[in-house]
């Protein structure tokens, strides 16, 4: 999950669906009639699902509907993706999406079985997910210099892991990996929730891992934190030096979220789904409980939103071209 891109200016022309629904009076009386599906391309208990479990449980009240999680993970999270670009678009099936999903499947992977920006409509931008990179504890390292040096002497041995191919924990690392010379082998899990484990477990040597998926094993001294790949210290993790500071340029990464509806969607059912979820993240009790997890909550309607997933997809595209990555089947 990742930051910046430009598809092209076709992209972003996504019609919607004219119905009943069109009359303007909809847009103040529209009711689910039953409870919302809000798919989570990854598996329980990763800071994806955890994020949206918080807001579909917030927003419930407001829409007089239950808004269900349903985990559907696999394929880097295009198969819960494409279940949704392909559900009825009735306003009964949502996602709660990332820069994987809904960004880098359109080029690390041959046939996703969806289009990111044509086949969805932007509901909210959420925010972003810092990444940390996180070594497992007997890894003979305590900086990222140490961790560059392992790598320097042995050539391809570490192992790292990532959320997926094409995840934001994949495609940083090799853009880390080309801003520093070294390599290593790319061991790819189905979300956060397994790959720290193994972490744990020892059996990958590290991580460029969001933020959340891995705060409570820092503070328990499961792992250990090397390095921030942001601008500046993260709160959380205070003694924690970022990678500029340790002399690494050009590496930084975060990992944007967003939720989305089906593209055919008719828009006044759209600006009932956006409006609630905008809401819900501007409410301080929602903010408090994602910014526990180390995700920094900025919200974006969905007129600001489409042009910042379009460039994302560029930006990232290019680091990919550049770092020689080829599309999964």
């Amino acid at each position: 999950m990742i930051n910046r891109r430009l598809f092209g200016a076709g992209l972003l022309a996504a019609p919607f669906a004219q119905s009943a629904f069109t009359s303007p009076a909809v847009a103040q009386t529209w009711q689910p009639s039953g409870p919302i599906r809000m798919v989570v391309a990854y598996p329980a208990g990763g800071p994806t699902d955890v994020i949206a479990r918080i807001v579909a449980a917030d927003i419930a009240g407001p829409l007089g509907q239950q808004v269900v999680v349903e985990n559907l993970s696999g394929g880097a999270g295009a198969i819960g993706t494409r279940a949704v670009a392909k559900a009825k678009p009735d306003g009964q099936t949502i996602t709660f999406g990332n820069n994987q999903t809904h960004g880098n499947n359109m080029f690390m992977l041959k046939e996703p079985g969806y289009d990111a920006v044509k086949d969805f409509a932007p509901l909210a931008g959420a925010g972003a997910f810092e990444h940390v990179f996180v070594v497992k504890n007997e890894l003979p390292a305590k900086t990222i210099q140490e961790v560059i040096s392992l790598a320097k002497a042995k050539p391809g041995e570490l192992n790292y892991g990532s959320t997926g191919i094409g995840s934001g924990s994949h495609l940083s690392t090799e853009l880390f990996m080309a801003r520093t010379g070294i390599k290593m082998t790319h061991v790819p899990y189905r979300g956060a929730a397994p790959l720290v484990q193994e972490l744990i477990g020892g059996r990958i040597d590290l991580s460029n891992s969001t933020l959340p998926s891995v705060l409570a094993q820092i503070r328990a001294g499961q792992i250990r934190a090397v390095a921030i790949g942001s601008p500046k210290r993260n709160p959380k993790l205070p003694d924690v030096a970022t990678l500029e500071e340790q002399g690494v340029t050009g590496a930084n990464a975060s990992s944007w979220a967003a939720f989305f509806a089906p593209a055919a969607t008719p828009q006044p059912i759209l600006d009932v789904l956006s409006a609630e979820i905008m809401k819900s993240l501007k409410k301080a009790e929602v903010v408090e409980k994602i910014d526990k997890l180390g995700f920094t909550v900025e919200p974006r309607d969905p007129a600001q939103f489409k042009p910042y997933q379009v460039q994302e997809i560029a930006t990232w595209m290019k680091i990919a071209k550049d770092a020689g990555i080829q599309p999964e089947e």
